[in-house]
């Protein structure tokens, strides 16, 4: 049995994937027991319903996955470890980092893993989540605990369909979408504009360089190798080229009035130079003014 903490749309397209009958999703204490229902859209095909049950009393999962805000992560397995067998894999599919690091911190006896995934999926309507976008998740030992998961983990999840590797350097991968989301997301969200129309707008077009030349500063400092900031806005360039139509799920939040995971994007990276002593004030400038957007 996989168990999903947290019923978004990532955690909907997971659910909808992985094969009928062995996918629950975790109830939060004092959730009503009747099954989450809704339809389903594959990126080729009609949609469809799905029926996923709720987790029952005394039933422990071989592999959770956690699909919840990074915001909310810490709570949400506060609430849920308790009732789950210390030796079930946890893996983390957060955006941003710094709840990573709360989960190993918090539970470091607890096998965790992390998932970088390029999945696109959205709830474009009441009831409905769509698989947006095809892609691929990367999953990753985070403490030694997770090690010996790795590849069975990789394992389960690929029974989904969905393109799945085991990764060894699963941080790596965490940093990479971390700088492709400070470069884009934050953007999308003040200016309110799908991916791809940011890359002609004033407000973008002044802090885009200064942005990518903090985090070339920043990486050596959280130990990832040191990349020119020109290399840095050509990825993240190329990234919104590519999902030009897409609205990030930054500006997705604002929109919808929901908490936005600034706080583990620009944020963190300005956490980190307050940290080290390396300035990082566009980072601070993003976060500032997405917070205000909530």
């Amino acid at each position: 049995m996989i168990a999903i903490l947290g019923a978004g749309s990532l955690g909907r397209l997971w659910a909808a994937t992985l094969p009928a009958g062995q996918v629950a999703f975790v109830p939060r204490p004092g959730q009503a027991p009747a099954p989450v229902c809704y339809r389903f859209q594959p990126i080729d095909g009609e949609s469809g319903s799905t029926i996923i049950p709720w987790l029952q009393p005394g039933q422990s999962p071989d592999l959770l996955l956690v699909t919840t805000k990074a915001g909310n992560t810490l709570e949400a397995l506060k609430a849920a470890l308790p009732s789950i067998a210390k030796q079930t894999p946890i893996v983390l599919f957060q955006n941003g980092l710094g709840s990573q690091q709360q989960v190993t911190e918090t539970w470091p006896d607890r096998p965790v893993l992390a998932a970088s995934t390029t999945e696109g999926a959205n709830r474009p309507a009441p009831g409905l989540t769509v698989h947006a976008g095809r892609g691929t998740t990367w999953v990753g030992a985070l403490n030694p605990a997770g090690d010996p998961s790795v590849e069975w983990v990789a394992q389960q999840l690929a029974s989904s369909g969905l393109m799945v590797h085991p990764e060894h350097d699963i941080l790596s991968r965490l940093w990479q979408k971390l700088v492709i989301n400070a470069g884009i997301n934050a953007f999308t969200a003040i200016l309110d504009c799908p991916n791809g129309e940011i890359l002609t707008q004033p407000f973008y077009l002044q802090w885009i360089a200064p942005l990518c030349e903090e985090i070339s500063r920043l990486l050596p400092a959280a130990g990832q190798p040191q990349q020119p900031p020109e290399n840095l806005r050509e990825t993240i360039e190329t990234v919104a080229r590519k999902t030009a139509a897409n609205t990030s799920s930054m500006r997705a939040d604002v929109q919808a009035g929901r908490t936005t995971e600034i706080d583990f994007i620009n944020g963190y990276l300005a956490r980190l130079g307050h940290q080290h002593g390396i300035p990082a004030q566009v980072n601070q400038m993003l976060a500032e003014q997405v917070q205000q957007l909530n």
